[in-house]
């Protein structure tokens, strides 16, 4: 059978009403649509994370800054010490600068237009929170959704050249009623049913309009390029402590792990090795090294301690090692702690 956007739309949403997933950023099918702030905060949240990653930091998120107005008004440094963990710190400082220009307009735009103005709201985000929250016809493409429309019309082009033609099949069949659950039931579909790897094709509710699982072979979907090998970097971290505190820097904001607390590096980056260079005189012992994966580059870390009796001279704070967790370490450098305090 040929997909068209009745046939598959309604297959899809048929589906969708029995099998939805309940996530804490839903609404149920049928049900009034969520407000904005959740939808954005949870699709912020969803870039290049997990569900049950995210599921946590929302809960605590929405706990803290229930409305978009309690998060344009907080300070920055608590919420990147909030993010912490989450990664891409990118999207932290985005969210707290799109919050406070959604407070300024007094409330979130209600179409693409208006929401793609917002800093660090993309074509996908702005997609989504339209016909989620303010049920417009838009075309949503997550990477569920990139690899459930590979599928359906065997788009043999390799990823990312392929992704005109996925929005260009995506839009053919997204119907102009129910568009946020036909996006969430497409997401679900990509994540329960049309799995990277043994999709479930027998349970699928669009299995005879897939052209792919007819050749016989969907896990070929979406074809991928040929990954380039990533950089291994090298690198320092110090540990420099006096009388139960450490010494924390505040890196700078932009940039990797911007704007976030850390220890003190030797200036290492996705472009070169550290320098071995320690920021004070002192007698340093090397405690270990940790690992660590970022984009584009890896990072072995190596972590040397010393007693210090005066503080660095770079910006910076003693923070209590007893509430090290209050920090918001990145990962990085939790990883680091968790090596020297063992």
């Amino acid at each position: 059978m040929t997909a068209s956007e009745d046939s598959v739309a309604s297959a899809l949403l048929a589906w969708y009403d029995r099998h939805a997933r309940t996530l804490p950023w839903r609404s149920p099918p049928g049900a009034p649509p969520p407000d904005a702030y959740r939808v954005w905060l949870s699709e912020v949240m969803l870039q290049q994370t997990t569900t049950a990653a995210v599921a946590p930091y929302y809960r605590r998120f929405l706990e803290r800054w229930p409305t978009v107005a309690d998060l344009g008004a907080a300070d920055e440094a608590d919420v990147m010490a909030a993010w912490a963990g989450l990664g891409y710190y990118s999207r932290a400082r985005n969210l707290i600068a799109a919050a406070r220009a959604v407070v300024e307009r007094g409330g979130f735009p209600d179409n693409e237009a208006g929401l793609r103005a917002l800093p660090g709201v993309g074509a996908y985000i702005a997609a989504a929170v339209a016909a989620i929250a303010f049920e417009q016809r838009a075309v949503v493409v997550d990477a569920n959704v990139e690899r459930v429309v590979s599928r359906l019309f065997a788009i043999a082009d390799p990823l990312p050249q392929a992704r005109k033609a996925i929005r260009v099949r995506t839009d053919e069949i997204t119907p102009a009623q129910r568009a946020g659950d036909f996006a969430q039931a497409m997401m679900d579909l990509g994540a329960t049913i049309c799995t990277p790897r043994q999709p479930r094709c027998l349970v699928c509710p669009v299995a005879g309009w897939c052209e792919a699982r007819a050749e016989g072979e969907p896990e070929r979907y979406p074809v991928k390029a040929a990954k380039k090998t990533k950089p291994m970097r090298t690198g320092s971290a110090f540990w420099i402590e006096r009388g139960g505190h450490v010494w924390l820097i505040r890196r700078e904001g932009r940039g990797m792990l911007g704007g976030m607390r850390a220890l003190p590096g030797d200036g290492w980056s996705a472009a070169i090795d550290g320098s071995g260079d320690a920021p004070i005189a002192a007698e340093w012992t090397c405690v270990g090294t940790v690992r660590h994966g970022f984009t584009h580059f890896d990072l072995e870390l190596t972590i040397r301690r010393a007693s210090a009796t005066q503080a660095p001279a770079v910006n910076g704070e003693w923070w209590p090692i007893d509430r090290l967790g209050e920090a918001g370490l990145p990962t990085l450098f939790a990883k680091a702690a968790a090596r020297v305090l063992g």
